[in-house]
């Protein structure tokens, strides 16, 4: 099943969050199934290119799974308000709790990349209904900085590169590459800023976590340094790499046969 026909076989809807936010999402599969799986993407991409062109939906759907996607807010086919104080992965968390409440979901499995990660690992703190948990795209980092690590990508620099009108001036190893990426996927860049200015920087009750989860990272990814760390802070976690850095690991075979392998038991 190729990526194109994937996207065919979505149904696409929207909800309002409790701000009045409208956001995209979709569900491929049995409406009935009693254990979905619900994917949450990262910055600056979508779920068709976190996980469509990825070619994991495809692959969660061949397993016979049925899944759920969101388009946070600032991204895909969401509203992309500039106002900052609309965002940060707090914020995502509850619209993606508020999802869940909308569809009447009684349990699910859970799995979010880098900034979804972050995301989901808020969700699984505070949602009984999570079985089981996949974070990838992150690791001590959590730890140290509360989300998405901060010793690597600084804040200022990513808003500073995202809001520039001379790209070519963004020379911060790492961040130069996310802009290029936000505009290769044809972002808002505005809103892209607004989010990066809140990226969580709190702890996560990692401890109140109940769900059987992984850790899952690329072995060159700089955002996702001592995976194992992060896996051995949450009661049932443990941790895998995979070959690959933070924006080629999820596209590695070995990404989705690991992914796959754990969503099945």
């Amino acid at each position: 099943m190729n990526a194109t026909a994937t996207s065919r076989l979505a149904r696409t809807d929207s909800f309002l969050a409790d701000d009045g936010i409208r956001l995209a999402y979709f569900r491929w599969g049995s409406e009935d199934a009693r254990i979905p799986v619900v994917l949450h993407h990262g910055f600056a991409a979508s779920t068709e290119a976190n996980w469509v062109g990825t070619g994991m939906l495809a692959a969660l759907l061949e397993a016979g799974r049925s899944v759920i996607s969101i388009d946070a807010r600032g991204h895909g086919q969401s509203d992309k308000p500039h106002d900052a104080a609309r965002y940060g992965e707090a914020r995502m968390a509850r619209d993606l709790i508020g999802l869940i409440d909308h569809l009447d979901i009684s349990e699910f499995d859970l799995f979010g990349y880098s900034m979804g990660a972050v995301v989901s690992l808020i969700v699984a703190s505070e949602d009984v209904r999570v079985r089981r948990l996949i974070i990838a795209g992150v690791g001590e980092g959590v730890l140290e900085t509360g989300g998405v690590d901060m010793r690597v990508m600084d804040r200022e620099a990513i808003v500073a590169a995202l809001l520039t009108d001379d790209p070519a001036s963004v020379s911060t190893p790492g961040v130069a590459e996310f802009r290029q990426f936000a505009e290769t996927m044809g972002c808002d860049l505005k809103a892209l800023a607004a989010q990066a200015s809140r990226m969580f920087d709190h702890s996560i009750p990692l401890n109140r976590i109940a769900a059987a989860s992984m850790v899952l990272a690329g072995d060159k990814d700089p955002l996702a340094r001592h995976p194992e760390r992060l896996a051995a802070a949450i009661p049932r976690g443990h941790c895998i790499t995979v070959p690959g850095d933070h924006l080629g690991a999820v596209r590695q075979p070995r990404f989705i046969e690991v992914a796959l392998e754990f969503l099945g038991r």
